[in-house]
């Protein structure tokens, strides 16, 4: 009896596992996208001469537009970041990095009691010149559209030597600030000094950037080797419209934060 129960159990088990197998195999095939179109749809004629909607949205964008042409303050002469000061440098770049690193530097020390070291953005986020005359909030969203927030991370010394390294392989005016770069005849990087010191390998440098560049943008991953991360929930455009309304007129910087020496 043992033998036959233990038999009928194996063979009812085995009835049961060819049933699921044939109910899976004629289930339903799966599918999935291998291509994705588009295309636009242009508004009607009724919804674009609906006067009730213009009429509703009307209130709204006269306020919006109102917030964003306020002049904040004014710029001497336009900024561009195609106009390089010695091929390294750019007069917005080094703006954004000071006002960057002023703002972030307070932060940290009222929040965890840190001293600010360097500031590192990247010049492909700087998206608008900002003009000679008048500057208004459009203009900090005309510089930088994107949604990044202004964060710290605390590196090694040997990770800020890499970051030196990135600079000048990349050969592009990253705004810098709190760090001189010093390149030979074939623009290697000779030395490194931070807040006028010389770079120590092994101590731990906190460094204001945003969060795009933390998680590898612009392949700066040596920042994603931060011993600690601080996020100050702070966006980088505000940063900016809250400089502005704190000053008169915006200042022409062109300090040198990467220089090479001639043989």
């Amino acid at each position: 009896m043992r033998i036959s129960k233990k038999y009928n159990t194996y063979r009812s088990g085995f009835v049961l596992f060819l049933t699921t197998a044939l109910l899976i195999s004629c289930g339903a095939p799966a599918f999935y996208a291998t291509a994705i179109e588009g295309k636009k749809l242009p508004i009607s004629a009724e919804y674009s001469n609906n006067h009730a909607i213009e009429d509703y949205v009307a209130p709204y964008r006269t306020h919006i537009n109102k917030d964003l042409d306020s002049v904040l303050v004014y710029c001497p002469e336009t900024m561009d970041k195609t106009n390089t000061i010695n091929g390294w440098q750019t007069t917005i770049g080094n703006l954004l990095a000071d006002v960057t690193f002023d703002k972030a530097a307070t932060l940290i020390k009222t929040r965890e009691n840190r001293n600010l070291d360097i500031c590192l953005l990247n010049h492909g986020g700087i998206r608008s010149v900002i003009a000679k005359g008048p500057v208004t909030a459009r203009t900090a969203f005309e510089v930088m559209p994107f949604e990044n927030s202004l964060m710290v991370v605390a590196l090694k010394g040997e990770q800020v030597m890499e970051m030196a390294q990135y600079i000048a392989r990349e050969k592009k005016p990253h705004p810098l600030a709190g760090m001189l770069i010093v390149l030979d005849e074939n623009d290697s990087v000779k030395t490194v000094t931070i807040q006028g010191k010389p770079l120590q390998p092994e101590k731990i440098y906190n460094i204001a950037t945003s969060d795009y560049l933390v998680n590898g943008g612009d392949s700066m991953t040596f920042l994603g080797n931060a011993v600690a991360t601080y996020d100050l929930t702070y966006k980088l455009r505000d940063v900016y419209i809250d400089y502005f309304k704190e000053v008169d007129t915006l200042p022409i910087i062109r300090t040198e934060r990467i220089v090479t020496q001639k043989p």
